[in-house]
């Protein structure tokens, strides 16, 4: 099991419980998470699921590949140096990842 930890943009913070395996994006789709439309469905195709990972987390999923890199900018809020999408960070086993969602994502 995993945790993700989502502070939307007003500060609202919500906890989940992930599965190994899932992604960011689908666990937040799945408990009906604000903030991340995940339009696409996790096919790197859009880019609303677009998220600022804290510090430690990105440092533990690292950064974006190529693609999703090309897609950070199409956000509907300018990317930071920690943007990634949500549907790219798989949650491994014990890990606790925190995530801020923008203030829109279309």
């Amino acid at each position: 099991m995993s945790t993700v930890v989502y502070t939307a943009f007003d500060g609202t913070v919500t906890t989940i419980a992930g599965r190994v395996g899932d992604s960011v994006m689908e666990t937040a789709v799945r408990n009906g998470v604000p903030g991340i439309v995940g339009e696409c469905g996790g096919s790197l195709s859009c880019a609303t699921c677009h998220v600022f990972a804290a510090p430690a987390t990105f440092a533990e999923v690292g950064g974006p590949g190529d693609l999703e890199d090309e897609m950070l900018y199409g956000t509907a809020v300018d990317r930071e140096d920690t943007s990634r999408l949500s549907c790219q960070i798989a949650l491994t086993e014990g890990c606790e990842y925190h995530v801020t969602t923008p203030r829109e994502q279309l």
